[in-house]
């Protein structure tokens, strides 16, 4: 069995290649059970465990398995903690182990650029991300794999690690800085990407600009949110599957509060892809997108790795 480090699993997910390829992945047909979710208690420390299986008719079965501990930030530590698993689905024999964080950490990022090659207006340029982990971070590259983006800019609940943020993407060449109000920059966004583990709405309803995308990428149970409830009323709503419906802190309460039915939600990252919904039908409406994450995403990530090194 081969080890892939995390330098080299982040070398073959180039976000260009990665999107394609999720793309095609939902595109195809595949098998992916419900994940299993497990609550850990160790002391007064609290997490979650995700254990994650896909195969295909590619050939190729992949599990992950997930550790989720919000407290980790007054750590200094990353907040999710991954490793991945990738087998020869027609003999089970292991293939090989990869580095679980970067396959997570890009595959979220290449779905929430995948959701907005549908859904974000065609000359969105501007983009604030909400959050600055693992997943943060690299926003701003999978966004400009699908649209031409020119300003970003970026705010944390901690304003030193948004300040932070904001001048490392100027050292890679990006026109970022950081935001101390939320909702102006908010109101002038034409993409809003949420990328935290928070329990308690950041982005309202009410200030979301016409023609505006809400990608929410961050949180995937019922108890966490990042957007409340007059996000999702006026506004056209997708999601990655259908197990967001279940997931969701975000949908759960805004069905809760009546600004969202579950049959008002337009389609899935499969419908889009396969053409059963065309997305985004014009520059004025306004659009939201919740993911809670696939296992398909993985293994499509984690097959590219797997064939670079082939």
């Amino acid at each position: 069995m081969k080890h892939f480090d995390a330098d080299t699993t982040r070398c073959a997910l180039d976000f260009t290649r990665l999107i394609s390829a999720l793309r095609k992945a939902f595109s195809g047909e595949a098998t992916v059970p419900p994940r299993h979710v497990h609550a850990v208690e160790a002391g007064a420390d609290r997490g979650t465990v995700l254990i994650m299986p896909a195969w295909s008719e590619a050939g190729y079965l992949g599990i992950k398995t997930i550790n989720i501990f919000p407290g980790n930030g007054a750590r200094g530590l990353p907040g999710l903690h991954a490793t991945y698993v990738l087998y020869d689905a027609h003999t089970g024999v292991p293939l090989a182990m990869m580095d679980g964080n970067e396959i997570t950490a890009h595959r979220t990022a290449a779905a929430s650029a995948l959701g907005a090659s549908f859904l974000a207006r065609q000359d969105a340029r501007r983009l604030l991300v909400l959050g600055t982990g693992r997943v943060a971070r690299l926003l701003p590259a999978a966004h400009a794999a699908v649209r031409a983006i020119d300003e970003i800019q970026v705010w944390n609940h901690r304003p030193a690690g948004a300040q932070a943020l904001a001048a490392q993407w100027r050292a890679e060449g990006w026109n970022a800085h950081p935001v101390a109000d939320l909702q102006a920059a908010v109101r002038t966004a034409d993409i809003v990407s949420c990328a935290t583990l928070a329990t308690s709405p950041l982005v309202k309803g009410e200030w979301l600009a016409p023609g505006s995308h809400l990608d929410l990428i961050g949180s995937f149970t019922p108890q966490m949110r990042e957007a409340d409830p007059a996000c999702f009323a006026s506004a056209r709503v997708f999601v990655d599957t259908d197990e967001a419906l279940l997931k969701a802190g975000d949908l759960l309460d805004a069905i809760g509060a009546g600004t969202l039915s579950r049959d008002a939600v337009q389609a899935t990252l499969a419908d889009l892809c396969k053409g059963r919904h065309q997305g985004r039908t014009n520059s004025a409406e306004r659009t939201v997108f919740k993911a809670v994450g696939s296992a398909l995403e993985d293994l499509a990530a984690a097959t590219l790795v797997w064939q670079a090194a082939s």
